[in-house]
């Protein structure tokens, strides 16, 4: 998993196995990133679509995720069209990879 900044340079790189969920790595990738400072705001795609991993964030690192609902999301929408506005610079985390 890999975080990179708005400019696609990596700040947080975190290798495991291809078992677990990709939410269940933000934090360990948070927790080795290369530089002091967090990042304000972490774009993620559908997968990432969780209240608890958004709480856990804001409240162990001050990170706001922001991601789109699943299709099947029972709760109530936590993000507006606003916030998901950033969402179209997602392109570079995947060219990062690729």
């Amino acid at each position: 998993m890999g975080i990179i900044d708005a400019q696609g340079v990596p700040l947080a790189l975190h290798t495991c196995s291809a078992s677990p969920h990709e939410a269940t790595l933000v934090e360990p990738t948070l927790a080795s990133r290369a530089l002091p400072e967090l990042p304000e705001k972490l774009i993620g795609d559908k997968a990432y679509d969780s209240d608890p991993l958004d709480k856990n964030l804001l409240e162990k690192f001050g990170v706001e995720m922001i991601a789109p609902h699943k299709s099947n999301r029972k709760k109530p929408a936590t993000q507006d069209g606003r916030k998901l506005r950033r969402y179209v610079r997602r392109w570079k985390v995947e060219r990062f990879f690729a």
